[in-house]
């Protein structure tokens, strides 16, 4: 077998690196390239994420196996991935950001597969090609307008900067657990497809990143006193014309409420706005966060999310195990 184990780390200077959203992403050196041949051991395809076990000749270890991490399965099955692609004793050329931490795990870049073909995740922003007449449908983020990255601005409280400091990407990871974050942060996902249904007395808002599935009741209802706090919170919605406003309180304490690493607390308070664009291509959604204890002010932001009736949803059906290897 070719050795190529560790000759090509490379300093990355204008090397197109494929963007996986992932929890556990800030653990992985975006600045370094690990590129060698070897033999696959397992592919496992499944959720959280695809892993794929690569075993390759080290010239002072001898043999060493790889961790492979790639996207989930509703993301890599639209790259064109399919569980029975690789399968155990195929000889494969991976490129692959490696952990920080100087284990043998990487984030891939890109897959070759024997036949020379090369797999990679494939994402980005589509282009309009569906008009909707309601806020009902599929839905993809936009990536300029992506909420985290608007977030990343938010001036935050002390408490917040040592919470934030003190998080481990490996560790402390509610998405580890198979916990979503809370809203704002799963509305308008560039890499997860969002779902919005309307009925009588109540909303539907789905995602497909760890099957969040919101009930926002419209029926008149307020806030529960005393109600049972949880992580997603208590949403009720109502119509403001042709607006759908949700209103979400009763949010539990959680590390990573207010982004990756960033608590929330009791007075967390979320407003969001979905209104259709005018010529019907996008949805739009203002979105209003308070959270005293760890926002200095109030958050504001805006969203948008492209009509996509033509992809459909997954079940993400994540199994924690999976992460704990």
């Amino acid at each position: 077998m070719k050795h190529l184990h560790l000759l090509l780390l490379l300093i990355l200077a204008g090397v197109d690196s494929t963007t996986f959203a992932h929890h556990s992403d800030a653990g992985y050196d975006r600045e370094r390239l690990v590129a060698f041949e070897g033999v696959v051991t397992r592919y496992v395809y499944r959720n959280p994420h695809i892993m794929i076990y690569v075993e390759t000749e080290d010239g002072t270890l001898g043999q060493v196996e790889w961790e492979i991490e790639t996207g989930s399965v509703p993301i890599m099955s639209r790259s064109g991935w399919e569980s029975s692609m690789i399968s155990p004793g195929d000889v494969v050329t991976i490129r692959a950001h490696p952990e920080r931490s100087g284990r043998n795990r990487a984030i891939l870049n890109t897959l070759e597969t024997g036949d020379g073909r090369l797999w990679s995740q494939i994402e980005g922003d589509l282009e309009a090609t569906a008009i909707a007449d309601s806020l009902e449908g599929v839905w993809k983020g936009l990536s300029h307008t992506n909420v985290r990255r608007q977030f990343s601005e938010a001036h935050l409280t002390p408490a917040a900067l040592v919470a934030r400091e003190e998080y481990n990407d490996f560790t402390d990871d509610p998405n580890l657990l198979c916990i979503p974050h809370p809203t704002p942060f799963t509305i308008g996902s560039v890499n997860y497809l969002s779902g919005i249904e309307i009925h009588e007395s109540h909303a539907v808002l789905r995602n497909e990143f760890l099957d969040v599935n919101r009930m926002v009741y419209m029926d008149g209802r307020d806030h529960p006193e005393d109600g049972q706090r949880t992580v997603q919170g208590h949403s009720i919605g109502w119509w403001e014309g042709e607006t759908l406003v949700v209103d979400t309180q009763l949010f539990d304490e959680f590390n990573s409420g207010n982004g990756i690493g960033i608590p929330s607390g009791y007075s967390k308070h979320v407003v969001e706005r979905y209104s259709l664009s005018d010529d019907g291509t996008r949805v739009i959604v203002d979105i209003l966060l308070e959270d005293p204890e760890f926002l200095v002010e109030p958050f504001s932001g805006r969203l948008e999310m492209l009509y996509t009736p033509h992809l459909e949803l997954h079940n993400y059906n994540c199994i924690p195990e999976v992460v704990e290897n």
